[in-house]
């Protein structure tokens, strides 16, 4: 479990960030789960993009995305989601 200050330096951290992977008009598929795993081994910090227009389906997509994978939600914004996990090789040392 992330403290508040390493929520606010990963948001921080995601501002430079380009979506890696694109949530379509299917939802969350298992084909989707397994690249959002692949980016999360390979970055720990990821933005996805979801083509939802509905806030309160993204919010769930966000919670169902961390409890499948293991993930931190970080933030949500619009159409982005950032999700955070910590791997073996640690790239981004947390305050």
């Amino acid at each position: 479990m992330l403290n508040s200050k390493q929520i606010t330096f990963l948001r921080s951290e995601s501002h430079a960030k380009n979506p890696v992977v694109q949530i379509g008009l299917k939802g969350l598929t298992e084909s989707v789960l397994k690249e959002i795993d692949i980016n999360l081994n390979a970055h720990e910090l990821i933005k996805i993009k979801v083509q939802n227009n509905d806030k309160i389906e993204r919010q769930d997509t966000m919670a169902v995305i961390c409890e499948k994978l293991g993930a931190e939600p970080i933030n949500h914004i619009g159409k982005l989601i950032v999700i955070f996990r910590a791997n073996t090789k640690t790239k981004i040392s947390l305050p």
